[in-house]
């Protein structure tokens, strides 16, 4: 019996090991490794070539960090990212769930329409998306500069003008949709007799908004910040083909910078991780907070 019981345990651990073992593994070589080889990149003075050649690797200390802190190009892709983060957290996030609750009370008619219309920006790629846009509003021969030249035919294409505030518009209302089924989701799941017993016992829609629903998503709240901080930062492939973070790097994001350093002109690795890894240190800190405010208002899943 002993015997049995011991040959059944560690059956179960081979089981689990031969679960686990293929995403621990995708794990450790498509994230861990990369993550990890970013670092010993951003602190070497590996310029491109073969890397185990004469005078073709050697330790750069710090020296990576201190050229991106002292490149006022960095700070302006920041001053970008941070732009791209408040609109997410206090722009996609609060929209998405007003859109949700209004969708789920059946406020108004439509809703699968309303629904399907909202979320649609999430199912087409952020490149057609990117090229539409540039089409349309930021390129001299766009549809806006032709009705433009309509009215006044000696009006002047002006590159860069309200560039980032255009890209700020497209990622609110491209993103929108997905925090507002999210949300849609959950609310589907709060007890709507409980919300009807509180109308029944005079409760306005603010008080129920606070006191009932808001409670019952404050743990969604947090997983939607942490989405929309991540995605954030990686932001890319729309702004790329938007504007390519010109005119004059006014609309550049750290990955865009990142990608300049990289495969732009003389390759400069090392700056090029160093980039990568102050992203994620950033974003680190920033979910952290993020954290420490879901423990301090007592957030709940």
């Amino acid at each position: 019996m002993v015997m049995r019981d011991s040959l059944t345990k560690t059956e179960e651990r081979a089981a689990y090991i031969m679960l686990v073992a293929p995403a621990l593994l995708l794990y450790l070589f498509v994230m861990a490794f990369p993550a990890v080889f970013s670092v010993f990149l951003s602190l070497s003075t590996y310029h491109g070539g073969k890397f185990f050649g004469e005078n073709a690797f050697g330790f750069g200390g710090l020296k990576a960090y201190r050229d991106v802190f002292a490149d006022q190009y960095f700070y302006l892709a920041l001053k970008n990212n941070v732009y791209i983060v408040l609109v997410s957290i206090f722009g996609q996030i609060p929209l998405g769930f007003f859109l949700a609750y209004i969708l789920n009370r059946g406020l108004i008619k439509g809703v699968g329409f309303f629904q399907a219309m909202i979320y649609l920006p999430n199912v087409i790629a952020a490149v057609i998306i990117g090229i539409l846009f540039n089409r349309f509003l930021l390129s001299s021969s766009s549809i806006w500069m032709e009705i433009q030249r309509f009215f006044n035919p000696d009006v002047e294409f002006m590159p860069g003008k309200n560039s980032m505030t255009i890209i700020l518009i497209v990622i609110l209302w491209m993103y929108t949709g997905m925090y507002m089924l999210i949300f849609l989701a959950n609310l589907q799941k709060i007890d709507v007799s409980i919300i009807e017993a509180s109308k029944i016992d005079g409760a306005s829609e603010m008080q129920t908004l606070r006191h009932i629903v808001f409670p019952a998503l404050s743990g969604v709240l947090v997983t939607c910040a942490i989405l929309a901080i991540s995605g954030s930062l990686r932001s890319f492939d729309l702004i790329w083909v938007m504007t390519g973070g010109g005119p004059a790097r006014s609309t550049s994001v750290l990955s865009i910078y990142m990608f300049e350093k990289a495969f732009r002109r003389a390759p400069d690795y090392p700056v090029a991780n160093a980039i990568s890894t102050i992203m994620v240190v950033i974003c680190f800190i920033l979910i952290g907070i993020t954290r420490f405010a879901e423990k301090r208002l007592g957030a709940r899943d």
